[in-house]
């Protein structure tokens, strides 16, 4: 077969995948529509009853698509973060953004105390202002312990370290302060139920903002895929630009926990999916994986939703239940492929 013959063939793949993903989220947004405590009887009465409309428009429609947008956005960054990382077990929190978010909310429960109708009122109007400054400046105390980007190593030490000391340090204070426990314990789990149109713009901004600003700095991720020094012959500036994604990482992961809390494993997962279908350049990695991303995420809401209707799981609780599945089963399957060879 002729490189050209080659090229097309792939690119042929990478449009149906994309179309794919594409067409499954859109069918499950329809879906998410008719689920809920009144099922699709909502659904069906939104044209003449304006409750229904109501409960449609202003709580489903957003809830779902805040679910496909998070997860899009935790999928793009976990792309970014493997590449960057040169490691296909690399997460988006890696950099102490999770422990980072966690210890602002916390701090700004605190502040405003821990009964019930302040939690409330924090977490309309302060907690997603307080997480994403928590998860940027774990993420600024991370370069400023790793001494900058130039070092992948002593980058991703730098965030284990990070990350635990700010856990421990969330932790001292909902120990000190019981009150706010159960407030923060919602935002620990994961959650996309105070999802609204606000959430939906924010996320909807941040996204397309990282989404081009990855795919120009994607030739980066294929020079380091190559190693290092493949990459400096290739005349790339790595300091700035590792420094550049690094920003992406952080306002993508950022704008996701602050907004839905801390979900697992979507990150991870969303990335390998992509590639167990398809071998590609970075540049269409990013952004199939952001698709299958909001799919994989958009599909856990849906399921915590219905499972035990008309009550609901944490769908970070679901993420973690059904992505550690997923690796243990990859790391058997490779497993039994090494044993073989």
């Amino acid at each position: 077969m002729s490189a050209a013959r080659r090229h097309t063939v792939h690119l042929r793949r990478v449009l149906l995948l994309g179309a794919g993903l594409l067409v499954a989220g859109a069918a499950l947004m329809v879906l998410g529509l008719g689920i809920g405590s009144t099922g699709f009887e909502s659904l069906l009465a939104a044209r003449h009853d304006p409750v229904a409309l109501q409960i449609v428009w202003d709580i489903r429609l957003p809830r779902t698509l805040g679910a496909w947008l998070a997860g899009a956005l935790l999928g793009l960054a976990g792309a970014v973060a493997q590449g960057l990382f040169r490691n296909p077990l690399a997460d988006p929190y890696l950099l102490g953004s999770a422990s980072g978010a966690s210890l602002g909310v916390a701090l700004a429960l605190l502040m405003f105390g821990g009964s019930a109708a302040s939690a409330q009122w924090v977490m309309r109007l302060g907690l997603t202002g307080a997480a994403f400054l928590g998860a940027v400046l774990a993420v600024m105390l991370t370069l400023m312990l790793a001494r900058g980007v130039q070092q992948t190593l002593r980058l991703l030490l730098a965030g284990v370290i990070v990350g635990v000391v700010l856990g421990a340090a969330k932790d001292l204070i909902t120990i000190a302060s019981a009150d706010i426990l159960q407030a923060i314990q919602g935002f620990i789990l994961g959650s996309t139920g105070l999802v609204g149109w606000s959430a939906c713009a924010v996320m909807a901004m941040v996204g397309a903002v990282c989404l081009l600003l990855a795919w120009a700095l994607a030739p980066v991720l294929d020079g380091l895929a190559l190693g290092e020094a493949t990459a400096r012959s290739l005349g790339l500036p790595l300091g700035a630009m590792r420094a550049a994604l690094v920003v992406v990482l952080a306002l993508a992961t950022g704008a996701a926990v602050a907004q839905t809390g801390l979900i697992a494993f979507v990150g991870l997962a969303a990335p390998h999916l992509v590639r167990s279908a398809i071998k590609t350049t970075h540049a269409r990695l990013i952004l199939l994986s952001a698709l299958m991303g909001g799919l994989l995420l958009m599909a856990a809401d849906l399921l915590a939703r219905w499972l035990i209707a008309p009550q609901e799981l944490p769908v970070g609780v679901l993420t973690a239940v059904l992505g550690g599945s997923y690796l243990l089963w990859l790391m058997h399957r490779r497993g039994a492929r090494s044993g073989v060879a």
